[in-house]
């Protein structure tokens, strides 16, 4: 174990908060101390404070940057306040851990309302460019580490399959992933201006970053550069014909962004990716992974897997204990989740981010990735828009 402990400060009290949280508590062999929570609802930040062991609770993101204890900022608000947040952290001195996205066009004074319907996507597309391009030049300027919270990177069959890849020198010729589910919990997920885009950018995010650091992978262990060479996408609203009783079951409320989106991706080596995502899947989250090689196949199950499969009658006594995320009822036959921390990555990514602060060397998932997941969304946004292929 490392004599200086990793000094930890979190913004944000939300729903992230805690599965870092639960990351943090699983760290071995770094030190770790969560000594700062941040969230301008200190009532909030408190309770995660108490629950995961921050030794306070505070409703001032300059308290971080003035600490000079706090080695790492770990950011985990909504994705508008990530670039100046980014920015200021690293100039401050800190390392910084962000969720996912890395940013978004959120809007500028001038737009029409709604924006996802009013802005032109390709302006989108230049603005998050500029936006991408401004963090990047900091990062590059800034001796501290830049760490992108992707937990598909670290998902246990996703490692497993890099590991062999790697061993094999293996040509991923075909990769397939998806995230999808019944619609998002939060109550601003319908809305552009306050998430960036809707499915696409919300969940396909995650198994398409998944699939672009594969190909990274791939392309370190056979001595090639792999880059992205196109993108096609096509998006939409899919609910907008059902009747309220018939839109029940589904937690989709849409207003200017979309509900279902599909990209496929060519590669500079011909190779191709489709990332499938929508917001009407009942039954749980589906989020998986599909490798084509040239010598081997890979299916990553994510969510859900058939480790432990459960069957009630009724929910007596396990009220408040969750069998899978998104699930109405225990009852039935479930697919439960177990060690979902680990399998989903979670564990995995705040391994890695703390073992890279203290003993000096790169994440796995790092601001290359971050980047280029971003660009291929707002690429897929402009090609669903203008029916076109986007060349890179």
């Amino acid at each position: 174990m490392n004599k200086k402990p990793v000094v930890v400060g979190l913004v944000g009290g939300g729903y992230a908060s805690t599965l870092h949280g639960n990351g943090y508590k699983r760290v071995s062999g770094v030190d770790v101390r969560l000594k700062t929570i941040v969230d301008i609802d200190v009532e909030k930040a408190q309770r995660i404070a108490d629950q995961y062991g921050f030794e306070k609770a505070v409703d001032n993101f300059d308290e971080l940057l003035a600490d000079e204890e706090i080695d790492v900022i770990d950011i985990v608000t909504p994705p508008a306040l990530h670039e100046d947040m980014i920015i200021k952290a690293l100039k401050a001195g800190k390392h910084v851990i962000c969720e996912k996205p890395l940013s978004g066009y959120f809007g500028e004074p001038d737009d029409q309302k709604p924006i996802g319907k009013k802005v032109s996507k390709s302006k989108m597309y230049g603005s998050v460019l500029e936006s991408m391009d401004k963090i990047k030049k900091v990062v590059e300027e800034s001796e501290a580490k830049f760490m992108y919270a992707e937990n598909y990177v670290y998902c246990t069959p996703v490692q497993k399959s890099a590991e062999l890849i790697r061993a094999k020198k293996s040509k991923i010729l075909f990769a397939k992933g998806e995230e999808s589910l019944k619609g998002s919990s939060s109550p601003v997920a319908g809305r552009w201006d306050m998430t960036g885009g809707g499915t696409v950018i919300r969940v396909a995010c995650h198994p398409l970053s998944g699939i672009l650091w594969l190909k990274q992978e791939e392309a370190k262990a056979r001595g090639e550069e792999i880059t992205i060479k196109s993108v096609v996408a096509d998006v939409g609203v899919i609910t907008d014909n059902l009747t309220e009783h018939e839109k029940r079951h589904i937690a989709a409320a849409p207003e200017d962004v979309e509900d279902i989106g599909t990209i496929t991706i060519t590669f500079s080596d011909g190779t191709k990716a489709l990332i499938i995502s929508a917001d009407v899947c009942l039954g749980g989250t589906k989020n998986y992974i599909e490798l084509y090689c040239n010598d081997a196949n890979f299916v990553c199950n994510i969510t859900p897997t058939d480790i432990l499969n459960t069957y009630y009658l009724d929910e007596d006594g396990i009220e408040d204990i969750s069998i899978a995320e998104m699930l109405p009822s225990k009852l039935g036959w479930n697919k439960a989740f177990v060690s979902d921390e680990v399998i989903r990555g979670y564990t995995g990514q705040l391994q890695d981010f703390m073992e890279c602060i203290a003993f000096d060397r790169e994440p796995q998932s790092g601001f290359d990735l971050a980047y280029d997941s971003l660009k291929v969304i707002y690429a897929a946004y402009v090609s669903a828009e203008e029916g076109r292929r986007v060349d890179y």
